[in-house]
């Protein structure tokens, strides 16, 4: 999420757990506190160095990671990661920074400069030299995706930008719609076990429309893509009591969506609207799709303050979930290799984690959360994060079990007033151990 905007969601949240917790009976919000208290925590063994989102850090603000296995020697697989301004980072997995990838310079002196949200990972996609992994980008300043192929035989410089100079903005008609960023956000790549194309599912800011982009080779060894199809998701609701409700935000402005995820084994995505929930489609953006899981705050009204910028929310009818406070967002999957495992979705406004059932037949019902909590005074855990990915494959000595990588919408102790963010690696083995005991 666009750290600026956060205040939005975040009065609203917080004014409604404050009359929600009135409207409680003591006992009731009493318990509702404790079932939070009572996730069990996982901690980090290491995290990224801090990132700063102002002139002196170059504008570096983590946001979005993925992990990428080196098939060859597991232990010297890499963190791939956004910093939005300040482009991709890329780390070994005792988290010291091997790469930094500058996002694209703006085009003009009046113009956006490139600023990367998201990044998803496709494997050997075919080019015109040859199979390549990639590293696929969301550039939300210039409305496009940016490819990098990875090479881990390069152990300084494993990324190589590959991105075709013709790619066209994904949803924009010129460049002035561009510097409105209404623009590419959030990503997730899918590969077509049917026919081995490979796609990528992009949303847009302050939007609810979603893309589905075909990757194509370009001469060369450049990478582009065409668009197949969008879907827009509902952006106002039916409640049960024959109202209709849509999230507060500024005017103008509708629910986005920017985590995503697409399980490989089923071609389903699974899509966090911020202030919504939890949708889940076919990644072929066809048929309907059906909301698994609600926020805390849906279907509480609220009214937007012009004076403070801020949405001061009104009484909860109780229409909305038990489990995500908004935002949602950092979506994942936690594969087994018996078809099990989980979706996880970070519970922004709360600071944990949901665990749903990664099988639709099982109606992606409920399986527990975590938090990611300090495990120092110096390597804190994970608040207000962002983006997250999981992968359940031996990683070498330190990670036999896999990875968890969240971002840390606020590290700390951090550097005085400056903004500070980065990533937390987490034994993915500690993860299962906290949903499974």
């Amino acid at each position: 999420m666009d750290r600026p905007a956060r205040s939005t969601t975040l009065v609203l949240a917080t004014a409604l757990a404050a009359l929600t917790a009135a409207a409680l009976p003591v006992h009731a919000a009493a318990e509702q506190g404790r079932s939070r208290a009572a996730l069990p925590a996982v901690t980090p063994v290491a995290e990224t160095p801090a990132l700063h989102d102002d002139e002196a850090g170059g504008d570096a603000d983590a946001d979005d990671p993925a992990i990428w296995r080196n098939a060859a020697d597991p232990a010297r697989s890499l963190v791939i990661a956004t910093a939005k301004q300040g482009g991709l980072r890329v780390y070994d997995l005792h988290a010291r920074e091997v790469q930094s990838v500058p996002a694209p310079a703006a085009p003009g002196p009046d113009h956006a400069p490139g600023r990367f949200n998201n990044v998803d990972l496709v494997h050997g996609l075919r080019l015109t030299t040859g199979r390549a992994d990639l590293a696929v980008t969301s550039d939300r300043g210039s409305d496009r995706l940016r490819f990098h192929r990875i090479d881990g035989n390069r152990p300084g410089a494993p990324l190589t930008d590959v991105t075709d100079p013709a790619a066209p903005p994904v949803f924009s008609s010129s460049q002035e719609e561009i510097d409105e960023q209404r623009t590419a956000y959030g990503l997730a790549t899918w590969t077509d076990k049917s026919t081995g194309r490979s796609y990528a599912l992009v949303s847009r800011r302050e939007r609810s429309t979603l893309a589905l982009l075909e990757l194509t080779p370009a001469a060369g060894g450049k990478v582009g893509y065409r668009k197949i199809r969008t879907l827009d998701l509902p952006t106002d609701f039916r409640l049960p009591n024959g109202t209709s409700w849509s999230p507060c935000g500024e005017p103008g402005e509708l629910p986005q969506v920017e985590g995503m995820v697409v399980d490989p084994a089923n071609g389903t995505l699974y899509a966090g609207q911020e202030d919504v929930g939890v949708w889940r489609v076919r990644a072929d953006l066809t048929g309907t799709p059906k909301l698994i899981d609600k926020v805390r705050e849906y279907g509480v009204p609220g009214t937007y303050d012009e004076e403070t910028e801020e949405c001061v929310a009104g009484a909860d009818p109780g229409f909305g979930g038990t489990r995500v406070t908004a935002d949602v967002e950092g979506l994942t999957l936690l594969t087994e290799q018996d078809g099990d495992g989980y979706l996880l979705a970070s519970s922004q406004g709360d600071n944990t984690f949901v665990a749903y059932d990664r099988e639709v037949s099982d109606a992606n019902e409920y399986e527990g959360g975590f938090r990611v909590a300090a495990a120092s005074a110096t390597l804190d855990g994970s608040e207000e994060c962002d983006g997250a990915a999981a992968l359940a494959a031996p990683l070498g000595p330190d990670f036999p079990d896999g990875l968890l990588v969240v971002q840390d919408g606020h590290d700390a102790p951090g550097d005085g007033e400056r903004p500070s963010t980065n990533f937390k690696f987490v034994d993915l083995g500690d993860v299962k151990d906290a949903l499974e005991g």
